[in-house]
């Protein structure tokens, strides 16, 4: 099941709220975690009751880590936790992509290959697995408490506004809000939690929906025939749609925290505006940036390294690995490898000389980087993305396709809302929409907005059928 699904948005989520709200404070998180199993078990049935083994398994274990006094004991209990999860996540992940590219290996001087049946990926495995380390990690570090409650750390993991594709939420940031919600539960955090659901909703079906359409259109074509023209269309609607898709979802798993008084983190903030590949990445996907810093940069060494070159690699490493959290495929590697070697290069010297440039040039070389990256994403095999990349800027302009005027009206409300916050004003509506308080009359102007669009939205799922969400898979 997932958000911009009609049995979501017109039968569960209603039911859900109703029954959050008509039960004793009490038995509130009882309803998340029974919604929540129920929501997970919808898509992924086999695969639950790997979630809630899992979680048992490491409550109790980090129980354990935080009464014992024996700095050895705890280490070891932290290894285990890590290990298990992480085990759990190559074997669900990696392990197909493991034994291809071992019985290629072996094929090459002429040996049978390795026996395998390919296994399915648990959804959310990446998420979940990711939160459920910031658990024992933080427990470790002191940062925060345990949870006492068995069913209180259940709730954390498998809490279904998040659980699929984030944002990724570290314990501590949400820990407290487990135990006491009460001063967010309120009729103002209902509206402007719904309001943001909406937005997001409408994102994701109304603009990533349509562009991907076209995106997978053209993704289908044969390369080495297709023009320019259309080879940038292409890989444009890509840039647009996986932003859109990701980041509209990222809203309605934040608006529906706020129906019911949690608070989650921000997970974009306007990335395509960005000056530099390294301002990028504080803007795109927001959480996982941060997990892979505090959790993977920092321990490597992070910036108080002894060398330059000890630093690089660590900026490169930890890229390199966030590719490879994306998905089991090479070209999700060089994808990271890419944006890694861009971060060593402003580091080395690029800043400097964006820096004497300007702002505007520096969006848009910042934007170029990131499409041409978006190849590599897109296009799991190698050959095939090089050969595209190369239809970009063969220049061959020779029966070039048209488009119909639906797809570019779709296409430049996309830009008008990916680079608005680049001006001031632009800027200063969003701020207004997402983070200032709301007066009775907006409150009107925004939900007769909302429910257009909630009209609009329902209308598009019904009628276009077309309804991926991209990051579904990791």
């Amino acid at each position: 099941m997932v958000f911009s699904s009609i049995v979501f948005i017109l039968y569960f989520l209603p039911i859900f709220i109703f029954t959050y709200y008509i039960v004793d404070k009490k038995f509130k998180n009882i309803v998340i975690l029974l919604f929540s199993i129920f929501f997970y078990s919808w898509g992924a049935p086999r695969f639950i009751f790997v979630i809630l083994g899992t979680t048992f398994l490491d409550f109790h274990l980090v129980q354990l880590m935080s009464k014992t006094k024996k700095n050895l004991h705890r280490i070891l209990m932290l290894t285990l936790s890590v290990s298990i999860n992480l085990g759990l996540l190559f074997y669900f992940k990696y392990s197909n992509f493991f034994i291809e590219n071992i019985n290629t290996f072996l094929s090459i001087f002429g040996i049978n290959g390795v026996h395998w049946t390919k296994l399915i990926l648990p959804i959310g495995i990446s998420f979940y697995t990711f939160e459920t380390i910031t658990y024992v990690v933080d427990v470790y570090r002191r940062v925060h408490k345990p949870l006492v409650n068995f069913w209180d750390y259940q709730l954390y993991i498998i809490l279904y506004p998040k659980l699929i594709a984030g944002p990724i939420i570290r314990y501590h940031q949400l820990a407290d809000q487990i135990t006491d919600r009460s001063k967010n539960e309120n009729i103002d955090s209902i509206l402007t939690g719904f309001y943001r659901f909406i937005i997001g909703l409408s994102k994701k079906v109304l603009i990533a929906n349509q562009l991907g359409l076209q995106a997978d259109a053209i993704f289908s074509m044969n390369y080495l025939t297709i023009d320019t023209y259309t080879a940038w269309i292409g890989i444009l609607s890509y840039t647009f749609q996986i932003y859109f898709d990701f980041c509209g979802y990222s809203d309605m798993a934040i608006g529906l925290g706020k129906m019911i008084g949690f608070r989650f983190p921000e997970n974009f903030n306007n990335p395509y505006i960005s000056q530099s590949i390294t301002e990028f990445w504080r803007r795109w996907h927001i959480s996982l940036g941060n997990w892979m810093r505090n959790y993977l940069y920092i321990p490597l060494g992070g910036n108080k390294v002894n060398t330059k070159s000890r630093l690089y690699f660590n900026l490169w490493f930890v890229f390199l690995a966030s590719g490879l959290w994306h998905g089991a495929s090479w070209s999700f590697v060089l994808w990271g490898a890419y944006h890694g070697i861009f971060l060593v290069l402003e580091r080395a010297f690029l800043l400097k000389l964006y820096a004497r440039i300007g702002k505007i040039p520096c969006i848009i070389i910042t934007f170029f980087i990131v499409i041409i990256g978006w190849i590599f994403f897109r296009i799991e095999n190698l050959n095939d993305a090089l050969i595209f990349l190369q239809r970009m800027f063969a220049f061959d302009f020779i029966n070039v396709r048209v488009f119909d005027t639906e797809f570019y009206t779709f296409f430049i409300l996309a830009v008008l809302f990916s680079f608005m916050a680049s001006i001031k004003w632009g800027q200063v509506l969003q701020d207004k929409f997402y983070f200032d308080a709301y007066s009775l009359p907006r409150h009107f102007a925004i939900s007769a907005l909302s429910i257009v669009l909630l009209i609009l939205s329902v209308s598009s799922i019904t009628a276009f059928g077309f309804n991926p969400f991209i990051y579904f898979r990791f």
